[in-house]
């Protein structure tokens, strides 16, 4: 139950925040939705209703959003100069890299964190590491290539997951 609280909760804070509106018809709207979300899929939830609720941990994912879009928009300028650029050498490669995420939740939003990262894709998550298929592979040192592909993304997510 506690979970489905918790669940209902962060829903209509989130589309509070989307809809960015208090007028009553849109919160009514919202109560509704995160009712019928918490009442379906709130049983799934996989974090504890204390770990969702907690501020602190909002305020690192609060702090995350600019990050990953700091990161984006550099990655795509870096594809987008690799696309004009057609004599550019390329290396393409799969690269395994170690994570020290705890938790499942926090290396699935490492991997989709770095999925949506133009230049790397993850293709698999396999206990602690995660295989990369990176456009160009930078370097030959497993730790160096963890560095740049996991970028700020690991230190973010543990302080909103783990």
């Amino acid at each position: 139950m506690a979970k489905r609280i918790a669940y209902f909760i962060a829903g209509l804070i989130v589309w509070v925040l989307l809809s960015w509106t208090l007028h009553y018809q849109e919160v009514l709207a919202g109560v509704a939705v995160s009712a019928i979300t918490a009442g379906m899929f709130g049983g799934y939830l996989p974090l504890k209703a204390g770990k969702l609720l907690n501020p602190v941990r909002w305020f690192w994912l609060i702090a995350y959003i600019p990050v990953f879009i700091w990161q984006c928009l550099k990655a795509n300028i870096d594809v987008a100069l690799r696309v004009l650029s057609p004599g550019m050498n390329l290396k393409p490669g799969i690269v395994k890299i170690k994570t020290n995420l705890k938790s499942d939740i926090a290396r699935v939003f490492l991997a989709n964190s770095i999925t949506m990262t133009p230049g790397t894709l993850t293709v698999e998550i396999k206990d602690d590491y995660l295989y990369i298929h990176w456009i160009e592979v930078r370097s030959d040192d497993p730790e160096e290539c963890a560095r740049m592909i996991k970028g700020p993304f690991e230190f973010f997510l543990a302080r909103i997951f783990d």
